[in-house]
């Protein structure tokens, strides 16, 4: 089995914390984003928290500032985000 990369050599991102409004469901949502590179990872009453890679950033920022998912706050790091936007630790499945 192959080496891990250490933290130094894995590829870096961003975290962005958005409002959203008009979007039902979390696929509506990923459909919308689809068309510039980003992954959403938490979805509730209105906010978000998307994940974009360091490289992508500044063109991200301007593409979510003409539609209708509006960036609130960013950061290395998803807890900052998520206690900014006041959401809750996701539980994770095993």
């Amino acid at each position: 089995m192959s080496k891990k990369p250490s933290k130094a050599l894995r590829g870096k991102r961003r975290w962005i914390g958005c409002e959203y409004e008009d979007f039902e469901t979390r696929k509506e949502l990923e459909d919308y984003l689809s068309v510039i590179p980003v992954k959403l990872y938490d979805m509730d009453n209105g906010r978000c928290v998307i994940s974009v890679s360091l490289g992508n950033y500044e063109y991200v920022k301007q593409k979510l500032a003409l539609g209708q998912v509006v960036s609130i706050t960013s950061s290395g790091k998803i807890k900052l985000v998520r206690e900014r936007l006041g959401l809750a630790k996701r539980v994770r499945k095993r």
